[in-house]
């Protein structure tokens, strides 16, 4: 009797993210192939590495021949790109959303399209149009590169129009490139991320709706479910759900939220697996490692119930002792196998519990055995 074929997943990108999809479908009795323009790419480690840029359309061809599904790892992979795979073999999420979430103005002109409000935005393309969108959005006020800004990357916070040169000459290089958008500052209430899958099949669900901190523009800590956050758990739902229909999704994205006079702004969409929902892995019954790549291959959807609370830490530059966490009830340590450098992020811990009080005793604990007694506070303040 032949052996059953094992269905293969390829992956666009080499990062912790492919790292925790390829261990995801193990399970699944899926195998992954990764390709990433670098040999180390971390993803690696675990599975398979085609080791090629994304315009070698020959190695690609030769990529495609051995999967049955694509999939990104992360939203910088060129839209091009895509589109020319989806030729090929099956592409999840379509090219059109990956498009979509590359460019800051298309993206937030979406969201209001859908109903979710955003703060006020222009584009600047000249030094000129700079000076209009400060007369018009007022100060302060972010400019944004539009496309290949992430985790605080191609930023320039603007307190007052004497910061207009300033502003320009980080960023107006930019402008002829890939475009500038400028955005209103928010005083946010609460940064907030809800994690959302979408089926072949069209079966759509959420994750508890996730609290986040951020720290230099990258995440620092996540806790979920978000507490004292039930009547905007049905409307985030509802904004998740009208994105995906809109853009025909297919997969897992994040969804990040401003919450402001109580109510939800749009910021930014990933359209992948995300920092946020790392969580999922231990504190929900089923990841979004492994929805994701269920969805993807058309398979059922798991339940995206929380088991308890959970509360995640981000190790940005370097890992601490591992020791704390490891000695920890109910915490879990991920090693993403990246060499420490300033701002990578080289892995998370998780730590879960049945109810608040137990998780903040938990975190209390690793964080002061951590030294990281400010980087736990606001979750712990937000515990009660």
């Amino acid at each position: 009797m032949s052996a059953r074929r094992q269905p293969v997943l390829g992956v666009l990108g080499g990062g912790q993210l492919a790292r925790m999809l390829a261990l995801a479908a193990v399970p699944l009795g899926v195998n992954t192939l990764v390709v990433d323009s670098s040999a180390d790419a971390c993803a690696g480690q675990v599975a398979p590495l085609v080791v090629a840029d994304w315009t070698d359309y020959a190695a690609l061809e030769a990529f495609a021949a051995r999967v049955d599904v694509v999939t990104f790892d992360f939203e910088n992979v060129p839209a091009e790109t895509a589109h020319w795979l989806a030729g090929r073999v099956a592409v999840y999420p379509a090219p059109q959303a990956l498009a979509v979430a590359q460019d800051r103005l298309a993206e937030k002109t979406l969201f209001r399209e859908c109903g979710l409000p955003t703060p006020d935005f222009m584009t600047v393309d000249t030094r000129e149009q700079l000076d209009l969108a400060l007369a018009t959005v007022g100060a302060p006020a972010i400019l944004k590169t539009r496309r290949l800004g992430y985790d605080g990357k191609g930023q320039f916070r603007l307190r007052g129009l004497a910061d207009a040169d300033a502003a320009w000459a980080a960023l107006g290089a930019q402008a002829s490139k890939h475009g500038l958008i400028m955005e209103a500052f928010v005083p946010f209430e609460r940064e907030l991320s809800v994690i959302a899958v979408r089926g072949r099949d069209g079966d759509f669900r959420i994750w508890p709706l996730t609290r986040n901190w951020h720290v230099d523009g990258v995440l620092s800590m996540s806790l979920a479910p978000a507490p004292d956050i039930e009547q905007l758990q049905q409307r985030a739902a509802e904004l998740a759900r009208t994105l995906a229909e809109r853009l025909d999704y297919v997969g897992v994205f994040a969804l990040e939220l401003f919450v402001k006079d109580g109510k939800l702004l749009g910021n930014e969409m990933a359209p992948r697996v995300h920092n946020s929902g790392h969580w999922t892995i231990e504190g929900a019954h089923t990841s979004q490692f492994e929805n994701h790549v269920r969805a993807v291959l058309g398979l059922p959807l798991g339940d995206t119930g929380a088991r308890g609370m959970s509360a995640m830490f981000n190790w940005i530059g370097d890992l601490p002792d591992a020791s704390p966490v490891l000695q920890a009830i109910d915490a879990h340590w991920h090693d993403y196998g990246k060499q420490a450098r300033p701002g990578r992020k080289v892995g998370h811990a998780t730590v879960c519990a049945s109810d608040v009080g137990e998780l903040a005793a938990r975190l209390a604990t690793v964080g002061d055995a951590l030294g990281r007694e400010t980087q736990v506070a606001p979750v712990l303040q937000a515990l009660g």
